[in-house]
């Protein structure tokens, strides 16, 4: 377990050996990349390559301060820090859900230390999801006390016993503060800022879920688009053999191009 020590509190990160081009793990609302990600980076399909796992402030293993504003802006300050800091070669970046618009605003901040976006069903535009509106519309006090505990069991009876697991282990005013956040938006939007940005980005969808809207422009502004099959938003627990050998695929054909 590494750490990097951010004004705000202290990130941790599993950082695994290996060679090339270094891939970031960035996390959705209410998860971690240390619970998340372990069986998609130890696949063959990627275990060759040096991959680091990282657990945003009030997830998982890193610190939860109280005074952290926990918006999608303010985590991609501290993750562009951590990219800064680190002095790695340029990163493959892979950002599922939050993590997605995280990834967007952290590769906007310092484009240069990004060469290439990973986004699982990303949130690319405010008015968040069917969760993060269920948490924006408790008050952060209901949450605290009540929300986040009902809604854990919920998904842990509706068949989603890692992501349930890592939401009651979260920090319940980070996530309320981040599923306002997503429901607010930001200015230029993160389909705005995707756009603006000149390295590779790919998009990421499960076949079990919708693709995502205005596709067309997304083709015309370069993002790549691909199906993920045997799988839903939750890729990396419903198919993590299926989603590391993509975005090995993902990663080769950019390295043969």
């Amino acid at each position: 377990m590494q750490q990097f020590h951010s004004r705000s509190g202290v990130l941790r990160y599993h950082d695994l050996p290996g060679a090339g081009t270094p891939l970031l793990f960035i996390h959705g609302l209410g998860c971690a990349s240390t619970s998340d990600f372990p069986r998609v980076a130890a696949d063959p399909a990627l275990s060759g390559r040096r991959r680091l796992l990282l657990d945003l402030l009030g997830a998982g293993l890193s610190d939860r301060p109280d005074d952290f504003a926990y918006t999608v802006t303010a985590h991609a300050e501290t993750v562009a820090a951590l990219i800064r800091q680190l002095e790695l070669p340029p990163l493959d970046v892979v950002g599922h859900s939050m993590g997605g618009a995280v990834d967007i605003a952290a590769s906007s901040l310092c484009p240069s230390r990004i060469r290439q976006l990973l986004l699982l069903e990303p949130n690319l535009d405010g008015g968040g999801g069917r969760f993060s509106r269920a948490v924006a519309g408790m008050s952060e006090e209901d949450f605290v006390l009540r929300g986040q505990g009902r809604l854990a069991r919920l998904a842990s009876r509706d068949g989603s016993p890692m992501w349930a697991a890592s939401l009651a282990a979260s920090h319940a005013i980070a996530v309320h503060r981040a599923a306002v956040s997503l429901l607010a938006g930001v200015e230029p939007g993160w389909r705005a800022q995707l756009y603006a940005l000149d390295m590779p980005r790919n998009l990421v969808v499960g076949a079990a879920s919708p693709m995502t809207e205005n596709e067309q422009a997304l083709l015309e502004h370069g993002v790549r688009l691909h199906r993920l099959a045997d799988a839903g938003h939750a890729m990396n627990e419903d198919n993590p053999s299926g989603l590391a050998a993509l975005l090995a695929t993902i990663l080769e054909q950019e390295y043969a191009d």
